[in-house]
């Protein structure tokens, strides 16, 4: 297991997973929003990714704790790193255990204004988490779906009042975040280096990092349900096409998003739910 301390020399290729629950069961873990369902993978379809990330990779995903920690040498770099969004309680229950098993761990980013609900991990939960060897990490305090659209005090309030939160759970600073709804913007990162945050992982599909008032930000590549195991593989190997794919329809969809402000999301949000039922 590699704990590393990131710089803008540095790429990461890093996976951005969600939930996983039953078929059919998506409000069981996280939010039950309908265009949630597409990030949750069932655990045989997680159990293929594992599997098919460790034949890709050949090694354990590096860990990141936002702490002054050595730099991994040239030959470590770059590295590939596993982060799960929104603090739904499969992190405990189907994701933790799986990774242990192979001698894993990975980044849990927690929404700490449903801590506690139904679906969503306990105080008691993450503490353990946290003492079994996987980071825990700010995922805001009320997961705002146009983050970049946030005023400065709110955003300061989002990651001040989620990182305190945590920070008493586990009983150490909170240094490491990762930005909700995929909405990012300079001002979320400043606000973020603000609140003491450290490492800031967005939505965008790219292994580069840069710093922003001394908080290194990466992007990620996201996993669906109905991302193939051997792409997510593929991805955190370092292989060009499926990451290039991916940037592209990024850029593609952001335009849209940025064009359509709510109305991109309540589209989204009914598409979402149609795909549901079909």
């Amino acid at each position: 297991m590699i704990e590393m301390q990131l710089s803008n020399k540095h790429r990461t290729f890093t996976l951005m997973y969600h939930d996983v629950v039953a078929a059919e069961a998506h409000t069981a873990s996280g939010f039950d929003w309908p265009d949630a369902a597409l990030y949750k993978l069932t655990p045989a379809q997680f159990d293929e990714h594992l599997a098919a990330l460790a034949a890709a990779t050949g090694a354990a995903p590096a860990l990141v704790r936002g702490n002054k920690t050595d730099l991994p040498s040239p030959r470590q770099c770059p590295s590939w790193l596993l982060t799960f969004d929104d603090g739904g309680v499969s992190s405990y229950t189907e994701i933790a255990g799986r990774l242990e098993a192979r001698g894993w761990r990975g980044h849990f980013f927690v929404t700490t204004g449903v801590t506690g609900t139904a679906a969503f991990l306990s105080p008691t939960q993450i503490r353990e988490l946290h003492a079994r060897g996987h980071v825990i990490g700010s995922h805001s305090e009320t997961h705002p779906l146009r983050m970049a659209r946030c005023g400065w005090d709110e955003l300061l309030r989002e990651w001040q009042v989620s990182t305190e939160a945590l920070s008493a759970i586990i009983g150490e600073p909170i240094r490491v975040a990762s930005v909700p709804g995929g909405w990012y913007s300079r001002e979320v990162a400043r606000a973020a280096a603000a609140a003491g945050i450290k490492v800031l992982f967005t939505s965008e599909p790219t292994a580069r990092c840069h710093t922003v008032d001394g908080c290194v930000v990466l992007g990620r590549y996201g996993i669906q349900s109905g991302t193939p195991a051997a792409t997510a593989a593929a991805m955190a190997a370092g292989a060009r096409a499926p990451r290039w794919r991916q940037a592209a329809w990024w850029q593609a969809k952001k335009a849209v998003k940025t064009l359509g402000g709510t109305a991109y999301l309540n589209f989204r949000r009914a598409w979402a739910a149609r795909a549901l039922t079909q």
